[in-house]
């Protein structure tokens, strides 16, 4: 009869090792990291006068890679400042890598949806004016209401969701409109966080 197996104690790593395991080293770094760019970016663009520096700021991930700011952001959670600017960037990526698609679904979600397509103002629902509202939300976030600005994008997601429910069959398209509203819900709550000054 064989021995019983011993749990093997945990191997002590060098913060050196980890990062050459591409492990980060110091996840509290990594967390301030991501709340202070956020905050830096938003006083940015809230404190610009000149409409360059707006209008390099909304095509960010097209300068950096949507990369970037995922490794940035993408972990913090959804209802905090890094969590929704991720997915305004996020939201803004898909639309401008898949127009056409964008407009058929959001076309589709309106009449399940009248008021959210009242709020995103997405008119007509064809692939120019979708990228076209992309921007502008993102632009609302630097020159606008910041609140008005995720309420918008949240109103857009369900209305796609609607539409991806509607005219894409398969349990993957129903897994990403539930995803969509989930994002809607998170963008939502963030409006409410910023109007009550406890969005970071």
């Amino acid at each position: 009869m064989s021995e019983p197996h011993k749990p093997r104690r945990p191997s002590y790593r060098e913060p050196g090792a980890l990062e050459a395991l591409g492990q980060p080293s110091d996840p509290i770094a990594q967390l301030h990291a991501a709340h202070e760019t956020a905050a830096a970016l938003l006083h940015t663009g809230r404190a610009a006068t000149d409409p360059a520096v707006t209008a390099r700021l909304v095509a960010l991930a097209d300068d950096i890679g949507l990369g970037t700011l995922a490794d940035l952001w993408a972990s913090r959670p959804a209802r905090s400042l890094p969590g929704v600017l991720w997915r305004l960037y996020l939201l803004r990526e898909w639309v401008t890598t898949d127009p056409h698609g964008a407009a058929r679904e959001y076309a589709a979600g309106i009449r399940f949806t009248e008021p959210n397509h009242a709020v995103a103002g997405v008119e007509p629902p064809g692939p120019d004016e979708v990228r076209r509202v992309a921007d502008e939300i993102l632009h609302g976030v630097f020159d606008g209401d910041f609140a008005v600005a995720l309420e918008r994008a949240a109103a857009f997601c369900r209305v796609v969701s609607s539409g991806r429910a509607d005219v894409t069959e398969g349990a993957r398209a129903v897994i990403q409109a539930g995803r969509l509203q989930v994002m809607a819900d998170d963008l939502t709550a963030g409006a409410r966080l910023w109007r009550a000054g406890e969005l970071e």
